[in-house]
């Protein structure tokens, strides 16, 4: 990580600050970009860039443009910008699928977009998503969120062919993630089956490492012990 500039989307939730803490922990420079207006002032190896929509394509491009102009450049692209809803297809509102859609792949989208140009002129290039284990096969009350994690998956695909050479994009697929919203949705769950933001996190970082040069266009299933 030491030296590189990353972006992290969705930085201020739960997954997001512990994969922008451990990457800036290990030498990385952090973009942090996020709806939620900023918490702390720039400094030399971190700056935060809040109130962003990320699923407007011109939010997400002066948001990107402005961390490439802040460092002087972009090693990579972390996707963690997202939503989840739970609601039955019959019983459910069509406002949900275009809400995950939005909130799920178009955030990915739009950044990946504006960063690519940057991302390309690096000598290591790099794009990961959040996809889902539960987008491979839905269960009832997943429509919305399933669908819009398997756009995830399939713009992964998409994009990790058109940039084969330039930029590796690859996608990690985590079950159940161990966080404080989720222990309140699930209180009778067994958390220890989880898989932890930590845990996660190095997965993701591993594949922004130099160590991953090798690897695009995957979808890794991370789904802790469950």
């Amino acid at each position: 990580m030491q030296g590189k500039v990353i972006v992290v989307t969705g930085a201020l939730g739960a997954l997001g600050k512990v994969v922008a803490e451990t990457a800036q922990a290990r030498g990385a420079q952090i973009a942090g970009i996020d709806h939620a207006p900023s918490q702390s002032p720039a400094t030399p190896a971190r700056i935060e860039i809040g109130g962003v929509d990320l699923s407007d394509a011109a939010q997400a491009k002066t948001a990107v443009d402005a961390a490439a102009k802040h460092f002087g450049r972009l090693d990579a692209l972390i996707n963690i910008a997202g939503g989840f809803a739970f609601e039955t297809v019959g019983d459910g509102d069509i406002k949900t699928w275009q809400r995950m859609h939005a909130l799920n792949v178009l955030t990915a989208l739009n950044a990946s977009h504006a960063a690519l140009p940057h991302l390309a002129a690096s000598k290591a290039g790099r794009i990961v998503n959040i996809g889902a284990m539960g987008a491979l096969q839905a269960g009832s009350g997943m429509g919305p969120y399933a669908a819009s994690k398997a756009g995830v998956h399939r713009l992964t695909e998409a994009l990790a062919n058109e940039w084969k050479g330039k930029v590796t994009v690859n996608a990690v697929l985590p079950s159940i993630i161990d966080t404080k919203a989720n222990r309140v949705d699930m209180p009778k769950a067994d958390f220890s089956k989880w898989v932890t933001p930590q845990e996660l996190a190095e997965v993701i970082l591993f594949l922004v490492s130099d160590a991953a040069s090798g690897i695009t266009g995957a979808l890794i299933p991370v789904g802790g012990r469950v």
